[in-house]
């Protein structure tokens, strides 16, 4: 094990699959010589050359489908957009190319897609978005989204191995900000399989990425309560039972996530739980989000729209109380 910030996880884990599998390689805007925006390749260029750390134009529709026609022949590509909210600009080669081709063809596209995505950074309206709901309505895409240094590098490595295109959130705000010991070597953490950050009996929080941290903080000694918090790491596939079985535990939950509001991941985990186990429930399902909104610049009024500790302590206090 080592301790690693969240951001060395996920390129130590690049890196190991890259030096394991000569059919990985990346490409990116500024990711070669530059070390890309946040720094993730930095290195890689001069470890595995030019023909391996592509920098590309600024266009994502030909990032996404060079990765597309690259993963179809057989390499394994690791596309970067440089932020999530710029994969609007590929989503035509992302869930009408890459996310159709095995059931159009049976063609595998083995590729991941790196997104730096999240606010809390002052980034406005067009660098700090959650796009994860656009990604969930596109079948044959699956969708991570790690809280955790060591999830983040484990995976990474399960994305890349994965015959299917691999769309990988990575929440900037956690970038430095959140370290753990990770394993060393290419360690993979399987998709599909929620972590329970804490155990409790009372009430559950369901949250995922940088919002897990947020619900830890939020329910650290709540009034003698004992609060269960799950961390989806993946969003699709999602671990349906692992959801049921706490909801069914506490009777009460709170449902978090940074992305606005309507028919976002936790709107469909609400109707999962209202679906499956109503009989189970000891009080309203609660969801905390950001509004239906843009992000802010103003530093006040970001953290205003986006969910904050105190609006995670008080809704959970208030449904302990129903």
């Amino acid at each position: 094990m080592a301790e690693m910030t969240y951001l060395e996880a996920i390129s130590d884990g690049l890196r190991e699959e890259m030096r394991a599998d000569e059919r990985v390689f990346c490409l990116g805007e500024d990711i070669g010589a530059f070390g890309g925006a946040f720094k993730v390749t930095d290195g890689f260029q001069e470890e595995f050359g030019e023909q391996r750390v592509w920098d590309t134009p600024l266009a994502e529709a030909a990032i996404i489908g060079t990765a597309v026609g690259a993963a179809i022949e057989g390499l394994r590509p690791v596309a970067e957009m440089q932020f999530a909210d710029f994969i609007s600009c590929g989503f035509d080669q992302l869930v009408n190319v890459a996310a159709k081709m095995h059931y159009r063809q049976g063609v595998a596209v083995p590729m991941t897609v790196r997104l730096p995505s999240g606010g809390g950074f002052s980034g406005g309206p067009f660098h700090s978005q959650n796009p994860e709901a656009w990604l969930l309505q596109a079948p044959g895409l699956k969708v991570v989204a790690p809280a955790t240094a060591e999830d983040a590098k484990g995976l990474l490595v399960s994305a890349i191995r994965d015959p299917n295109p691999v769309c990988f959130l990575e929440h900037k705000h956690l970038y430095r900000r959140i370290r753990g010991d990770v394993p060393e070597g290419a360690v993979a953490t399987e998709l599909g399989k929620a972590r329970l950050a804490q155990e409790g009996q009372d009430l559950t929080v369901v949250a995922y990425g940088a919002m897990v941290h947020a619900a830890l903080e939020a329910v650290d000694d709540l009034d003698g309560a004992s609060v269960e918090v799950l961390d989806l790491r993946s969003l699709c596939p999602l671990d349906r039972e692992a959801i049921l079985a706490s909801v069914r535990k506490t009777s009460k939950v709170v449902l978090l996530q940074e992305a606005s509001r309507s028919c976002g991941v936790m709107a469909e985990v609400s109707a999962l739980i209202a679906e499956e186990a109503f009989e189970d429930l000891d009080g309203p399902v609660v969801r905390v989000s950001a509004p239906d909104t843009p992000v802010p610049f103003s530093p006040p009024l970001e953290r205003v729209v986006l969910p904050q500790v105190d609006d995670i302590r008080e809704a959970c206090r208030e449904l302990l109380a129903y």
